[in-house]
């Protein structure tokens, strides 16, 4: 929390709209790539400078343009300047911490997402924030860094596997984000095996430095529901956006999209509560352990107390015991001592008590 209020505290007291990047810096310069298509035309290639998108607008086709690295205003306010993108709409591309939404506005449509990645050596959620602006026929998404989930796409286009290189920027724009909620059941699959492999630890060894791990991994389900729940609104929109960028025929897979941000949704919940439940169980078994203890240490007591009761009688000083001048009133003491001891313990196993 602390550092969030860092990141967010040079904004404070600019007037809205003011282009300033919130976040880290994740990658050392700013690539602009592009990928344009139709049915029988395919090419790629590098953007030098981000001028030249305006020369991509003629194209009788789909054009994809792709912004690795949003830490330069400078680049995203001329990038933005070419689409005609209002300010505010800038200012929340520039914004890594910026909740995950979805506008229609004159034009296009921009929509913010959050890529999530599960770091299996240092377990714990990364995430990247990608913003996408559709428009009639064409895509732009910004992103962090240059590492991605989109490749799959990028093959199905260059391939022209189904039916992408025949439809319009709107199944471009389904095929993107169906490739990030793809990605998140890898990130469930990453979170799953991590709680029942701390269930199995917790029921054999229940050590104190598990705890840390099991409140580490209830962060990062919050952290992830954050990120995960808006998914449902942002999906219904589109369903229903009005500006007739999102053709009829996208919308079917948008409703696919849909039902697996509802199952993402559910399986989210469903650790969290899982998560929540390894605590419990963490404390549970300490419990027990320490009642195994404290019954181990309880029957001990039990055995010997009886036998404490007889030593302390013939260790008392006083004359005319009649036991005192048995010839063998030393051993008979020891084996009433032993036969007590047997007899409670048999009685204890009896009673299942051991």
């Amino acid at each position: 929390m602390i550092g969030f209020i860092k990141k967010v505290a040079k904004k404070i007291a600019q007037p809205p709209g003011t282009l300033i990047h919130v976040g880290e810096k994740k990658i050392e310069t700013v690539k602009l790539s592009l990928i344009r298509y139709n049915k029988d035309i395919l090419e790629e290639k590098e953007m030098e400078s981000p001028f030249d998108c305006l020369s991509e607008k003629d194209f009788k086709g789909v054009y994809w343009v792709n912004v690795s690295g949003i830490h330069d205003a400078g680049i995203i306010e001329q990038i933005g300047n070419n689409f005609g993108l209002h300010s505010l709409v800038m200012e929340d591309i520039l914004n890594t911490l910026q909740r995950p939404k979805q506008e229609s506005l004159e034009d296009y449509v921009f929509t913010v997402l959050k890529m999530l990645y599960y770091d299996k050596s240092k377990k714990e959620v990364l995430s990247e924030q990608v913003s996408f602006i559709l428009g009639s026929n064409f895509v732009v998404t910004f992103q962090e860094r240059e590492e991605d989930v989109f490749d799959p796409v990028r093959e199905r286009i260059r391939k022209a596997k189904g039916r992408i290189r025949k439809m319009g920027a709107d199944y471009l724009l389904y095929a993107l984000i169906d490739a990030i909620v793809d990605n998140y059941f890898l990130l469930m699959e990453g979170l799953g095996e991590e709680i029942e492999a701390l269930e199995d630890q917790l029921l054999e060894h229940p050590a104190p430095e598990i705890l840390q791990t099991i409140h580490n991994l209830k962060r990062e389900m919050i952290f992830l529901r954050k990120a995960v729940w808006p998914l449902r609104e942002i999906i219904n929109g589109l369903l229903k956006d009005e500006s007739k960028l999102i053709k009829k025929t996208t919308e079917i897979y948008l409703r696919d999209v849909y039902d697996h941000t509802i199952q993402v949704i559910e399986t989210t919940e469903t650790y969290r509560d899982m998560v929540a439940g390894l605590q419990d169980l963490y404390l549970s078994s300490v419990s027990n352990k320490m009642n195994e203890v404290m019954k181990v240490l309880t029957i001990i007591a039990t055995l010997f107390i009886p036998l404490t009761f007889i030593a302390g009688i013939y260790g008392m000083n006083f004359e005319f015991m009649p036991e005192l001048k048995w010839k063998f009133g030393y051993f008979i003491i020891w084996g009433v001592m032993a036969a007590a001891a047997v007899a409670m313990f048999i009685y204890f196993k009896r009673k299942k008590w051991l």
